[in-house]
């Protein structure tokens, strides 16, 4: 196996998060009924619809997720590319 670049893995690992909370958004707020739907059956059953509350959508609080998103993915993919790197003696390659 090819030694990974961690910082370039976290890059990518970064957007990809990024992209995939972008599509989850849009989602959401298209179709919150089967959004529930969706939630409720991703945690075997429990019924979220009791704690809803439809708040409006804020840019605000949409932009601070995505930053630590961003952020904690980017972190993740550079440990994990390194981590990698290390375990399979390609650190000093």
């Amino acid at each position: 196996m090819e030694k990974l670049n961690p910082w370039i893995f976290g890059a990518v690992l970064s957007l990809t998060v990024l992209i995939n909370y972008v599509l989850c958004t849009i989602f959401w707020y298209a179709f919150p009924g089967p959004s529930l739907d969706l939630i409720n059956g991703l945690f075997h059953g429990m019924d979220f619809r009791k704690i809803f509350a439809a708040a409006p959508f804020s840019v605000g609080t949409f932009v601070y997720v995505l930053i630590v998103f961003a952020v904690w993915a980017y972190i993740l993919g550079v440990v994990y590319a390194t981590m990698r790197n290390v375990l399979l003696g390609q650190d000093s390659k």
